[in-house]
């Protein structure tokens, strides 16, 4: 019998029609049940499911948009593991009854179980033309003390049908690193979006259940299909792993990630939203040229985000590393955001660093820098029941202000005042905690070590005994400070604004002296050297890369001789050697410097390929010489497309991928691209275009999303566009553009200040010609049909002055400028190009 349904309510004899319309086109929901083989066939156009209720319930196909994803003989069902039995839906006592009742399927009678318990499960099903909404009811007969539970499990076909699942926090699990059957990992989210980037295809898998707590996990199995398990329970499910910790969310060898739970007697609800997307039009972006886009999206798409181990986990390891670490003291978690792009990973990171701020950072101030599995890389005692610690190999200070950098650069891409303000106070202690370590009041704050003999880390570059004064933390600092000073202004704090201005711009003066001085500058080694200690003495004078890419970025070095020495030097020491990427540094480090295996050059820390300073190097030469920053975001992108980028380093003799700490800083010369030379620089009042593009990659589009609003971004040789749907500015250099409904914002270069506003229901599109204190010059058109008012204002005009504003050289009026140097003034859309002129007299 076939069920239709359609919007007349005309009944016709066996069949139910029922049409749904859409912007496009109408979409029908079909609804086919064989009452002999007991099979049911429902969906709608691009999914299309076939429940089987003979014996058994459970979901053996499902079509998304073409492709069926599920192993057939298992497919979806619920299934619940004790120590002495094993429970499914694909063993009942009896066959179950289905009932059809417009676009609404039930299936009642799934009883499961045995002496000990009874399960009674109601599978209710609501069809619409683009999702299908899976209810279920279960009863418990009695409480039972489960050891795996999956309500329900979906066994797609193969570990490939899927590349990846991102997360409702904005993490991933990426199957390409399942390496071994039975690989499993747990998460505690409610959602997972499975996707294939080469098919195009994706599956959004939503759990609903009020004051309930969803847990999720994936597994490979023996044979090589991929289980995709629910649990949703009254509390948070733990990880069965380690013994005296339980924070271990990727195993190998077994399936059990979670530690056993009780269930409860008595009916529960959750409600399995299942809807498709296409891949390619929710998170493609754009059109590349002069660079491979497919290469450059799947960075973005998986490396990316692999750092996010879990919800309120956010660091640079994956939960793919044995341990399981997370770097506190990484500046770039919230950077490589800018390029993912997507609101769910800065909302899951904003959750992150209030678990951060509530547990990481102690009374005084310090952020512990670490996080991991297990306490095995910890300093004995100095662990946290939550799993933060002080590493083993030092105390590594940089954890202190990158806590401040993230916080700061994720508010710059969310705006979200309200909540930087809760970040205020433990920020605040952060800084001062490692301010007040300046003990001889020179700018530059000290470590916990004052010699390399102690042989104890300090900063990332963690087996290298960096010691006293530390140039990599320093920079850190700086970087920090300035970022933080500007929220402490938009917090109305004017007096830590003040001080934290006055702390950084010492410390830019002394980082800039000769080492002879008390600075970093190595005038012999024409670079910054990586520290002093106490006693005077200069180490890692072998150009260190970060500390000096650090001091360019961040712009602690403003001296135009320098970067162009450093940058020279260094790429000239690339050529020689055919680096496809650069090391931690160009030369070795001295003998006692670091840990003894860093020796002979190069070793790990010592000379080996870290891909984690992407950005900063790519940042340094953008605003330098932009080809060569192009370059090794290439060679980033060809080395990807050899192995995947799913290492921790690579050799310095043969440029082979090394290690088993899988990055996400691997992504950070393509969030480079993004950044300094595509120049996307989401700020928190208005969206900062900043290119420094080459002729080969003139033509790029890029789609991007600010404060979910879609963009296009036009990037061609000296003429760069921001466009949304009613919007479009056009200007030759750096500006920012900013829309609430139909106001729109123009500011002239990097200026934090609005320069010209324009309201208007109208679409419109501006194309800036000339903007400086004597003249304001642009051209407008618009594709309305009928003229539409615009209102324009214009901003930080002399005070008190008379313009002249002309269009198409006309004189349209005279007007005079208030005391803020403001002015006001009407014109109308037009279609046919037109000249507005604003001089001042």
């Amino acid at each position: 019998m076939i069920y239709r349904k359609r919007r007349s309510s005309f009944l016709f004899p066996a069949i139910l029609f029922v049409v749904f319309t859409s912007s496009v086109f109408a979409q029908d929901i079909n609804i086919k049940n064989d009452e002999q083989t007991k099979k049911m066939v429902f969906g709608n156009q691009k999914m299309s499911i076939t429940l089987d209720y003979n014996g058994r319930a459970n979901i053996s196909l499902m079509v998304i948009n073409g492709e069926q994803v599920l192993d057939t003989t298992a497919g979806i069902y619920s299934f619940i593991k004790t120590k002495s039995a094993r429970y499914s839906t694909l063993h009942l006592s009896a066959n179950p009854t289905i009932k059809v009742t417009g676009n609404n399927i039930t299936l009642n009678g799934i009883i499961y179980g045995d002496k000990a318990v009874t399960i009674n499960e109601i599978w209710s099903f609501t069809l619409t033309a683009d999702k299908i909404q899976f209810d279920v009811y279960r009863t418990m007969s009695k409480a039972i003390i489960a050891e795996q539970v999956a309500m329900p499990v979906f066994i797609f076909n193969s570990i490939n049908t899927w590349e990846g699942a991102y997360h409702g926090y904005g993490g991933l699990a990426w199957f390409y690193l399942f390496n071994k059957k039975q690989d499993t990992y747990g998460v505690h989210t409610n959602s997972s979006q499975f996707w294939n980037s080469k098919t195009g295809k994706g599956l959004s898998v939503v759990v609903t259940a009020p004051e309930k707590e969803v847990a999720m996990n994936y597994t490979r199995t023996v044979k090589d299909r991929l289980a995709y398990s629910i649990a949703v329970l009254p509390k948070k499910m733990l990880p069965r792993f380690d013994s005296g910790t339980q924070r271990r969310r990727y195993i190998r060898d077994t399936t059990d990630v979670w530690a056993p739970v009780t269930i409860g007697a008595g009916t529960d609800k959750q409600t399995i939203t299942l809807t498709y997307f296409d891949f390619n039009e929710q998170y493609g972006r754009g059109k590349f040229v002069g660079i491979n886009g497919e290469q450059a999206s799947a960075v973005l798409n998986t490396i990316a985000r692999i750092g996010v181990i879990d919800k309120q986990h956010f660091g640079g390891n994956s939960w793919h590393t044995p341990y399981g670490p997370i770097c506190l003291h990484e500046q770039y978690i919230a950077q490589i955001g800018l390029a993912i792009n997507d609101q769910t990973y800065l909302k899951g990171y904003q959750q992150c660093l209030d678990f951060y701020r509530d547990n990481a950072i102690g009374p005084d101030g310090r952020v512990l820098p670490r996080w991991a599995y297990s306490n095995e890389d910890a300093m004995p005692g100095k662990f946290t029941d939550k799993g933060f610690y002080e590493a083993q190999w030092g105390y590594l200070l940089d954890s202190n202000p990158d806590i401040v950098t993230n916080v700061s650069e994720l508010y710059d891409q969310t705006g979200d005042i309200s909540w930087v303000k809760t970040q205020q106070q433990s920020c605040e202690k952060a800084l001062d905690w490692i301010i007040n370590r300046d003990v001889n009041h020179n700018g530059l704050v000290e470590m916990m070590t004052d010699s390399m003999q102690q042989k104890r880390g300090s900063d990332w570059i963690d087996i290298i005994w960096a010691s006293y004064e530390n140039a990599f933390v320093n920079a850190k600092l700086y970087h920090a400070l300035v970022l933080w000073a500007n929220i402490e202004k938009q917090l109305g704090n004017i007096a830590k604004e003040k001080q934290y201005n006055a702390f950084a711009k010492k410390l830019k003066s002394n980082f800039n002296k000769d080492t002879t001085e008390g600075g970093f500058w190595d005038k012999e080694n024409k670079c910054y050297v990586h520290w002093r200690d106490k006693n005077g003495s200069i180490h890692g004078r072998n150009m260190v890369i970060p500390v000096n890419f650090m001091a360019i970025a961040y712009g602690i070095c403003d001296d135009a001789a320098r970067t162009k020495t450093i940058l020279d030097t260094i790429e000239t020491q690339m050529q020689n050697e055919h680096l496809f990427f650069w090391p931690l540094c160009m030369t070795t480090y001295a003998k006692g410097e670091g840990n003894d295996w860093q020796f002979p050059f190069p070793a790990y820390e010592n000379g080996d390929i870290f891909l984690s300073w992407g950005a900063l190097g790519v940042k340094a030469y953008a605003a330098y010489k932009p080809e060569l920053a192009v370059k090794y975001v290439k060679n980033v992108l060809a080395q990807y497309a050899k192995d995947g980028l799913a290492f921790q380093r690579y050799g310095r003799v043969k440029q082979d991928g090394l290690g088993d700490d899988i990055l996400s800083g691997n992504s950070l010369s393509i969030v480079g691209l993004y950044q300094a030379i595509y120049g996307i620089n989401p700020l928190y009042n208005r969206f900062y275009l900043n290119p420094h593009i080459t002729n080969e990659l003139a033509g790029t589009q890029v789609r991007y999303h600010y404060r979910n609003q879609p963009l296009v971004i036009d990037l061609a040789m000296n003429s760069y566009s921001v466009s949304n749907k009613q919007f479009k500015i056009t200007d030759k250099s750096d500006f920012g553009f900013f829309c609430v409904k139909n106001d729109l914002a123009y500011f002239n270069g990097n200026s934090e200040n609005v320069a010209l506003k324009i309201a208007t229901q109208s679409n419109l599109m501006i194309d800036i010609k000339s903007w400086n204190r004597d003249l304001y010059s642009w051209t407008q058109s618009s594709q309305d049909m009928v003229s539409k008012k615009l209102v324009y204002t214009i901003n930080q005009l002399n005070p008190n002055r008379f313009y002249s504003i002309s269009i198409n050289n006309k004189l349209y009026q005279k007007i005079k400028s208030n005391g803020n140097g403001t002015l006001v003034f009407n014109y109308k859309t037009s279609k046919d190009a037109n000249e507005i002129v604003v001089a001042g007299k």
